[in-house]
C-alpha cells in the first residue's frame, strides 16, 4: 500500500517556508503522495490556496512525491482550460500528477463561477471523457452537452493520460458509484470501514458491466494521527491494508497542533508506520 500525507494548508496558511519544507519533507520521507484540498470561493471552509497554483509551486521544490489534487470541484471549472492547467503541471513535474474529482456541494460557489450547479453530476462525467481524450490526442473532435471542441487540442499532452479518482462524501450515491466504476481509475473511500464493503462492491459491479476489472481501480483513504484518534491510527492503517486499499492518506492536519509540530509529527507517524509503505 502506497502511503502519501495531506498538506496541512489550512494550517500553515501564508507560510511560503512552512509548506515548501514541509512539502521537500514529504518528498525525503519517501512518503508516496501529496494532497491538497481544492477552494475556490467557499467563506467559511478556511484558508486556502487555489491548488493548482500550489501544486505548481510545490512541483518546483519537490523531486519525486507524487502531486494529488483532491478534489478539484471539476464542473465548476472550464474543462480545456483544466486539462491544459495539469497537463502543463505533469509535463513540468515529471509525470507525477494525479487528479481528483469531485462535484461538491456549494451552490454559491457555483454561481460565483458561473457555472450551473443542478447539472453538475452529468457534467462531470463528460468532462471526465473528453480529459481523457485531450490528454491523449492531439486533435479532439467532441460534442458534448456542455463542452464542444472541434479539430482542437492542447499542446504539449502530458506523459500520460493523467489519472482521475473520484471523491465522495461518506457512502458514494448510485449515480457517483456508477461513476467511479466505469470512469474512474481509482476512488477516495469516506465511507466506514464498516460500510466499505458494500460500496465496493456496488462499484466493482458498475466495472464489470462495462467489461473492466475492478482490481485495476485504486482505492484510497485517509487516517488522522493528531486528534481525538490518534491512540488508534496505527491500527487503522492496518484494517485498511488488509481490506486491500492500493493507497493511504496521512494526515497531521484538523488536530490542533502548532504549524511547528507538523513536520516532527509526519516523521514520527512515518518512523512508526505499522506496514511498508510501497
Amino acid at each position: 500500500m502506497k502511503v502519501g500525507i495531506s498538506l496541512p494548508v489550512r494550517e500553515l496558511k501564508d507560510d511560503v517556508g512552512a509548506l515548501k519544507a514541509f512539502a521537500q519533507a514529504a518528498d525525503d520521507l519517501g512518503l508516496a503522495h501529496l494532497r491538497v484540498p481544492d477552494q475556490v470561493a467557499r467563506p467559511g471552509s478556511g484558508h486556502l490556496h487555489e491548488p493548482l497554483a500550489l501544486l505548481s509551486f510545490i512541483a518546483a521544490v519537490t523531486s519525486k512525491i507524487e502531486l494529488v489534487p483532491s478534489v478539484i470541484i471539476v464542473p465548476s471549472r472550464q474543462t480545456v482550460l483544466l486539462a491544459k492547467q495539469l497537463a502543463t503541471i505533469d509535463r513540468l513535474s515529471g509525470g507525477r500528477v494525479r487528479l481528483g474529482i469531485g462535484v461538491g456541494g456549494s451552490r454559491d460557489e457555483y454561481e460565483s463561477l458561473g457555472e450551473d450547479f443542478h447539472t453538475r453530476g452529468r457534467r462531470c462525467s463528460e468532462q471526465m471523457v473528453l480529459l481523457r481524450r485531450l490528454w491523449t490526442e492531439e486533435s479532439v473532435d467532441f460534442e458534448g452537452e456542455f463542452d464542444q471542441v472541434h479539430g482542437n487540442g492542447i499542446n504539449p499532452l502530458p506523459s500520460r493520460s493523467i489519472p482521475m479518482w473520484i471523491g465522495a462524501s461518506g457512502v458514494p450515491s448510485p449515480v457517483v458509484s456508477r461513476r467511479i466504476g466505469e470512469l474512474a481509475d481509482g476512488w477516495f473511500a469516506l465511507c466506514s470501514p464498516e460500510e466499505f464493503g458494500d460500496v465496493k462492491g456496488g462499484i466493482d459491479s458498475h466495472a464489470e458491466n462495462v467489461g473492466r476489472n475492478p482490481s485495476e481501480i485504486g482505492i484510497e483513504a485517509g487516517v488522522a494521527v493528531v486528534g481525538p484518534r490518534e491512540a488508534e491510527w496505527r491500527d487503522r492503517v492496518v484494517n485498511w491494508e488488509q481490506a486491500g486499499l492500493s493507497h493511504l492518506c496521512l494526515r497531521t492536519l484538523g488536530g490542533g497542533i502548532e504549524p511547528a509540530a507538523h513536520i516532527p509529527t509526519m516523521e514520527a507517524a512515518v518512523k512508526d508506520l505499522p506496514i511498508e509503505n510501497g
